[in-house]
């Protein structure tokens, strides 16, 4: 029993943190003429140590490079406050993977590393973060905070949502961004992580969810999170294959190239109109293939930042 334990459970990323670094890192390098005036890459100000001070924020690296004590300062008033939404029901979890890297994400990977990528921006701003994560019910929910130790916190959080395996879970993603919306009592950048998987109705009364939000003055930006290559392109080998709902275990059999074209139709046309929807009610919406670069999640929230206001 434990072999088979070992080899079912799923492990995650190795160094979420790392990972999420070396994303901005390359992102930030990649940013030549940048229209992000005022953006730095450094975690926060330093002062001079004084005699009898606190030596908890002594920034010992500088000392070593200059020889002289500085603390960091952190300001008690951060510049912004966001708020990640995380939806981490079953259909979050496809395709099912055991291990994670930057070369092999599910949409929940995707999610967790593009979150701990913004929170890595976030950090070196000094910004305030909060997260929810959800799937049939209110997993976590904490306040925005800017200290070391609450982001700390967030990473392992999110981990965790990677080795949580789904079965059969569904999820009214409405009911928690109704709370999330009584929750976040100050102004917030809120940023949706979902596949956006549910029936008519529950489409109808999650974009209610959304106009709640909007109606508290928090500004919405949706990413919607698809595997492109399957979800959308449909594409997969012409051989007789069991394709099976993973929140409800409904399946049907049947060959792929015989529904490919109707299909793709009708995915096109539901993406289409939840752009049309979010323009309609001024939600940000970013489509996001889980197989393409992090720049269009970075550069969305860099964007939003600075209109923020």
């Amino acid at each position: 029993m434990k072999i088979e334990k070992e080899i079912n459970e799923i492990t995650g990323f190795k160094n979420l943190e790392l990972l999420a670094k070396q994303v901005v890192e390359g992102f930030i390098s990649g940013l030549h003429k940048s229209p992000f005036h005022g953006f730095s890459a450094e975690f926060a100000e330093h002062k001079i140590y004084n005699s009898g001070e606190s030596t908890k924020h002594i920034d010992w690296k500088l000392f070593a490079k200059t020889d002289k004590l500085y603390t960091k300062r952190y300001e008690e008033e951060t510049n912004l406050r966001c708020h990640l939404i995380v939806d981490n029901s079953s259909s979050m979890h496809y395709p099912k993977l055991k291990q994670f890297n930057i070369n092999s994400l599910n949409k929940i990977g995707f999610s967790v590393l593009a979150s701990a990528a913004i929170m890595n921006l976030m950090k070196r701003q000094r910004d305030a973060v909060g997260l929810s994560i959800y799937s049939e019910e209110y997993e976590f929910y904490s306040s925005e905070k800017g200290s070391e130790r609450h982001h700390q916190m967030l990473l392992q959080k999110l981990q965790e949502a990677l080795r949580s395996s789904k079965e059969k879970s569904t999820t009214e993603t409405y009911q928690y961004l109704h709370l999330i919306a009584e929750k976040l009592k100050r102004r917030s950048l809120v940023f949706l992580f979902t596949d956006m998987l549910q029936s008519d109705v529950e489409a109808e009364k999650l974009f209610e969810a959304l106009q709640h939000l909007k109606y508290n003055k928090h500004e919405v930006i949706l990413f919607h999170t698809f595997d492109k290559k399957h979800e959308v392109d449909f594409d997969f080998t012409n051989r007789p294959k069991r394709f099976v709902d993973v929140e409800t275990g409904e399946h049907i059999n049947l060959y792929a190239d015989n529904i490919k074209h109707q299909y793709g139709e009708a995915v096109q046309a539901y993406f289409q109109e939840l752009q049309l929807r979010c323009a309609q009610y001024r939600i940000k919406y970013v489509g996001t293939d889980i197989n393409e670069s992090f720049n269009k999640i970075l550069t969305t929230y860099l964007v939003e930042r600075q209109k923020f206001g």
